[in-house]
């Protein structure tokens, strides 16, 4: 094992032990329902997550309107001939964007005009407010930018989904890799 990576398992395991408190950035409506813990280390040659993740993790619990999103994002993924780590890269995204909310304008909350699950914005050529906020159709727009990112496979997802979705925010997709490949994992094949 690396001198780099024994000291950061040693770091992250001294922390634990003397009670050290870990927090994600986690978004002030959700605040209530997003929980953190340490990373897992994850195996490298894992199609979900090649990498293994990038910080603390944030979890949050899905209602049905959030699992149909989940299901959706999958099934678009699949239609536009792309595999599950680029499903994890889209479901990561939406909870980032908007907790697998398909939001419609927020009024003064809203950051431009960004809507649907992944806060598209129709001035930015994104599509119709029809358009982005049918889960299909973002979805199939989202990744057919990411296809268009030279090496996304190889990428840290934080990094992939931040050359598509350019957010003021660009590291924290990485909180929600866990969770998404999760959600892959349990609705791939279903």
């Amino acid at each position: 094992m690396n001198t780099i990576l024994s000291k950061s398992i040693l770091g992250v395991a001294g922390l634990a032990f003397t009670g050290g408190v870990f927090a994600g950035p986690v978004a002030a409506h959700a605040a209530d329902t997003t929980h953190t813990k340490p990373v897992a280390v994850t195996v490298q040659g894992d199609k979900l997550i090649p990498h293994g993740v990038q910080g603390e993790q944030s979890r949050i619990d899905l209602n049905d309107e959030q699992t149909a999103n989940v299901k959706a994002i999958i099934a678009a993924t699949k239609k536009a001939g792309m595999d599950e780590r680029a499903a994890v890269v889209s479901i990561a995204t939406a909870l980032q964007e908007s907790k697998l909310e398909n939001l419609g304008h927020l009024g003064d909350r809203n950051d431009h005009d960004s809507q649907g699950l992944f806060q598209q914005r129709p001035s930015s050529g994104w599509g119709t407010v029809e358009q982005i906020t049918d889960p299909e159709y973002s979805t199939t727009a989202f990744l057919k930018g990411l296809k268009q990112v030279d090496g996304w496979q190889d990428m840290p997802l934080t990094k992939a989904a931040q050359t598509v979705q350019v957010s003021a925010y660009p590291d924290h997709y990485a909180q929600w890799e866990q969770q998404a490949a999760d959600l892959v994992a349990q609705h791939w094949n279903s």
